[in-house]
């Protein structure tokens, strides 16, 4: 080793550190990087110590580069690696101890300013894993106390010190930081730290939990409107169940977490059954039994929600039922407790009844399509000779199969579901395989039968939006994972249909049965296209059902069946006359009925053309031909409110600016996967707008044109009128605020200025007159913003601005608990008081309680979108909202 560096010395003259320190920062401000190779090279082997040498650059390095991609460190230590390859003498093997620990200590120093990208090259050079572990904790404990905590866990991470580390006090300010995938990889692998991060997280989603505690204990950090976001309930159980999921943990490990999700799903439940009214009583039953089950908590929170929504005789019912304590009910709920006979448990004559009536009410029969074949040709599949009955019918060749799917409820959760229930009808019958009977479940003919169903291209099999179901089969069988199904003759009607809704626009009543959307609670989905097509649509009372269960109610299996045979009766129909709704004449031909699997077809022409005619037209944005142009003219214009999109999470600013021109956006959350908004967009009949990378997959996750590409560099008012412009909507000033920014609500109720100010006072918001004349200049103060512009003379107490949206009546607003059937409480303190005498009319979002009234915000956005904003005579362009 002496010999091989007294060859190198007598190769290149001895190096001054400090000289070569110099003249690398000099090349390095040139920028030339080829040069300061050389050099570097050169003078690495001039280095009487190379080692000790290289700290003295790396030292001598301005120290200004945390964050930086790219630095002169990073360069000089990645050409000494080089360089050491040609002189394996250069290691710290053979020398002093003292040297040794004296080289490993100013290692550990540049540790603390380095950046990750050294990081590992200086512990491999210098060997510090060997050092004493006591000197690593305590250095760790210095960036620590230092304030460098993502420094001191990444450090800790690499030399594999988290067991002699105190996790709370390495990890928590990096969660609070928003640094969670950081803690994720430094306790990963670690069954007891894993344990330890989803329990410190479920602890947060108590009730007691307050971010006070946090702050007062980590007064350095200083926490953002951001950071805060973060901790909030809603936010922390999604990362608990996900982490869950990731470490393989039971849900017993995380109560607070499985409480507020299983609290979530009862409010939902509320408001699918009372105010939309979209649930049958038996479904509405079963999930609220599972959902609340044993835990006293909920129970109590069951009877609060009822009587929220004014069901104080349900309140009670179930508040005995469970026997819930006096002091936990509302007394409106005791008293009525009072009036009720002992409660009897009349479950099981309650399915006995629901098993007998097979036949629909009559009520049903005029409102809704019916099946038109008998109990006596629907088969619920459980036992194998069922199920080679079922092959012989549905396997013929030429055969034509509707197929659907069921699965349980999950309630906002977007994981895949278990398919409980598989729906095979053919002309005359239809067969319902129950996947929750083992012996079908888990027998290879089972398998063998649906997998010979999708490869037959002689079998023509029917869907309505088959990638969800298709998702969830493999779930169901991962055999189709391992071995892939090839998908042959399949037409999804969900493509049918995007193609009919693009034909019947602007041609009104010439089309057959058009659904307008001024008709009330307008269909979607299937039920749309039944009535369109057939005139009635489906009774989907029983579709969030709790399918697992068994026996399965009537109601239940006559939806299933239903739901499958009304395919076979669309698509006949639709083939009798395809012409009359602008479809093909052999739909079977329509290029969109291939691409079940996910895949696209790459058909650029054909591509083009249809997202032209498409509802989502969502093609990233290319220059267009003048032949083009002219087909875009003859597209038909929507309305806002026809839009419908999901936003990703970095294009926020972009879904507050489209809700504010009545667009209907849902926003994914800062910690929300991008794939979320493809669940999204498949579940709902969404568009994607997203910008970056994410495009690319998300394309390839939805139907075809369902995904726009946006520039992230333009700012968020030019994103929205590109958004506009693609779609050719037509905006008018009535469209503006005509959708609540905060929660996407589109039904308002007018309160007038004597009655907010009675509401005012009753709540001790007013307590005397002279209170109002104190505030009376507050907008002027507090808001200053443009004076509205003059307004046309009206009578005094009309209001000014009227927009495109659904009005509640003054009843919907509990006088006593100033709450919405939707269950949002009315934000009277919102209000300034000294703003009521110059406001005549109050708009409150039924949604969330949020409250507006008329000011200058209006005329602003109005000015910001001129050039797409379409003025119709007599509108409210000079009327201001805010």
């Amino acid at each position: 080793e002496q010999r091989g560096r007294m060859c190198d010395i007598s190769q290149a003259e001895v190096v001054d550190p400090v000289k070569l320190c110099d003249r690398l920062r000099e090349l390095w401000a040139k920028r030339d990087i080829s040069e300061l190779r050389a050099e570097a090279r050169l003078g690495f082997s001039g280095l009487q110590e190379p080692l000790s040498g290289l700290l003295c650059l790396l030292e001598g390095c301005p120290a200004t580069t945390r964050g930086k991609t790219n630095s002169l460190s990073q360069c000089i230590l990645a050409e000494f690696v080089r360089w050491r390859r040609g002189h394996p003498h250069v290691t710290l093997k053979g020398q002093p101890d003292e040297q040794v620990n004296s080289l490993q200590l100013r290692a550990l120093k540049l540790l603390s300013e380095a950046q990750p990208s050294i990081v590992d090259l200086l512990l491999d050079v210098y060997q510090l894993d060997c050092l004493d572990r006591g000197l690593l904790l305590a250095h760790i404990d210095k960036l620590q106390a230092s304030g460098f905590y993502k420094e001191a866990l990444l450090l800790s991470t690499k030399l594999g010190l988290q067991s002699e580390l105190d996790v709370e006090k390495t990890c928590v300010p990096l969660i609070l930081q928003d640094k969670l995938s950081l803690v994720e990889s430094y306790v990963r692998g670690h069954r007891h730290l894993e344990e330890w991060l989803v329990k410190l997280l479920d602890s947060w989603c108590s009730p007691q939990f307050t971010i006070f505690e946090l702050k007062r204990q980590y007064p350095q950090l200083g926490f953002s409107q951001h950071q805060a976001e973060r901790l909030q309930s809603k936010v922390l159980s999604k990362q608990v169940f996900r982490l869950m999921q990731l470490f393989s943990f039971d849900s017993a490990l995380c109560p607070n977490s499985v409480t507020k999700r299983k609290l979530d799903s009862l409010k939902y439940l509320m408001h699918k059954t009372f105010v939309e009214k979209g649930m049958s009583e038996e479904s509405w039953s079963d999930h609220v039994q599972a959902t609340v089950a044993e835990s006293p908590e909920l129970q109590a929170q069951l009877v609060g929600l009822l009587v929220k929504y004014r069901q104080h005789k349900l309140a009670a019912q179930w508040s005995l039922q469970y026997g819930v304590p006096k002091e936990r009910l509302p007394y409106r709920v005791w008293e009525m407790q009072q009036k009720l006979p002992p409660v009897v448990q009349a479950d099981s004559e309650d399915d006995t009844q629901s098993q007998k009536a097979w036949e629909p009410s009559q009520s049903d029969r005029d409102r809704y399509y019916q099946l038109p074949v008998g109990r006596e040709s629907v088969h619920f599949v459980h036992t194998l000779e069922q199920l080679e009955l079922c092959r012989e019918v549905v396997l013929q060749p030429g055969s034509l199969v509707g197929v659907d799917m069921e699965w349980r409820a999950s309630f906002g959760t977007l994981t895949c579901q278990r398919v409980a229930l598989i729906q095979l009808a053919t002309p005359g019958q239809v067969f319902l395989l129950d996947l929750c009977t083992a012996d079908i479940l888990q027998h290879p003919r089972t398998i063998q039968t649906i997998r010979a169903l999708f490869m037959d291209p002689a079998i023509l099999k029917l869907g309505y939006g088959m990638s969800a179901d298709l998702k969830n089969l493999f779930t169901t069988w991962p055999d189709f994972r391992d071995e892939p199904l090839k998908m042959e003759g399949i037409l999804d009607l969900l493509h049918v249909h995007k193609q009919m809704q693009c034909s019947c626009r602007g041609r009104g009543a010439q089309w057959p049965r058009v659904v307008e959307a001024s008709e009330g609670t307008s269909e979607k989905g299937l039920s749309l296209l039944v009535q369109q097509v057939l005139g009635k649509p489906l009774n989907k009372m029983e579709q969030l059902s709790n399918w697992e269960r068994r026996p399965l109610r009537n109601s239940q299996l006559r939806y299933a069946a239903n739901d499958a045979y009304c395919l076979l009766d669309v698509y006949l129909t639709l083939s009798q006359d395809p012409a009359c709704y602008s479809l093909p004449a052999d739909l079977r031909c329509m290029p969109s009925s291939q691409n079940t699997n996910g895949k696209e077809n790459k058909k650029p022409k054909e591509k083009t053309k249809q997202a032209r005619c498409s509802v989502g037209t969502t093609e990233n944005p290319q220059p267009v031909s003048s032949t083009s142009l002219a087909q875009a003219e003859e597209t038909p214009l929507m309305a806002p409110q026809q839009l419908r999109v999901v936003c990703d999470n970095m294009l926020q600013g972009l879904g507050r600016y489209l809700r504010s021109l009545g667009v209907d956006v849902l926003m994914l959350e800062n910690t929300d996967d991008h794939r979320v908004a493809a669940e999204l967009a498949r579940a709902e009949g969404r568009v994607i707008l997203t910008c970056g990378q994410p495009y690319q997959t998300l394309k390839s996750q939805v139907g075809e044109g369902r995904c726009l590409a946006l520039d992230c560099s333009d700012k968020a008012r030019d994103q929205a009128v590109q958004v506009l412009r693609h779609f050719h909507v037509q905006l008018t000033s009535d469209d503006i605020f005509s959708r609540c920014q905060a929660c996407n609500g589109d039904q308002y109720m007018k309160l007038p200025r004597e009655e907010m100010a009675h509401l005012l006072k009753e709540r001790g918001f007013i307590e005397e007159s002279g209170e109002e004349k104190d505030e009376e200049n507050w907008e002027e103060e507090n808001n200053p913003i443009t004076p509205p512009c003059p307004l046309p003379s009206r009578a005094p107490g009309t209001p000014r601005y009227s927009p495109h949206c659904r009005w509640a009546p003054t009843s919907d607003l509990d006088p006593q608990s100033l709450t919405f059937p939707s269950g949002a409480e009315l934000q009277l303190h919102t209000v300034p008081p000294g703003l009521v005498p110059r406001v005549p009319v109050f708009f409150i979002c039924t949604s969330c309680g949020k409250v507006f009234w008329e000011g200058s915000h209006f005329e602003r956005v109005v000015n910001q979108f001129q050039d797409v904003l379409q003025l119709t005579e007599g509108s409210a362009a000079s009327s201001n909202h805010l």
